[in-house]
């Protein structure tokens, strides 16, 4: 099964974030995103061609993070949606956060044609 096509598993508190070596490993599936702050968060910036679409794409991620449960911290405006994902209860990556990459890069392609 590949990634997007995975669904996210509740986290616990005290369940321990992925290890730097651990969250590279898995950034192999969402190559457009960039890991973060010391590789406890994963980031990327997607671009448009107006805030319409812009928008069309943030409301795309909104009804993927519901669904699955998982949330994202977005910015966004005209032409551009900057993406960070990490687990919050843990303060940082999870195997959820490259399940959402992985959506929210599908979710992109279908906006962004």
């Amino acid at each position: 099964m590949e990634i997007h096509q995975m669904t996210c598993a509740p986290c616990k508190g005290g369940t321990p974030p992925l290890s730097a070596d651990e969250a590279a490993g898995l950034a192999g599936a969402v190559p457009e995103w960039e890991l973060a702050d010391g590789a406890t968060r994963l980031a990327r910036q997607f671009k448009f061609r107006d805030f319409a679409q812009a928008l069309a794409f943030v409301n795309a991620m909104g009804a993927i993070a519901e669904e699955q449960g998982h949330h994202p911290d977005i910015c966004f405006g005209w032409g551009y949606a900057r993406v960070t994902l990490y687990t919050h209860k843990i303060a940082g990556l999870h195997e959820n956060d490259f399940i959402m990459a992985a959506k929210f890069d599908r979710a992109f392609g279908a906006v962004h044609q």
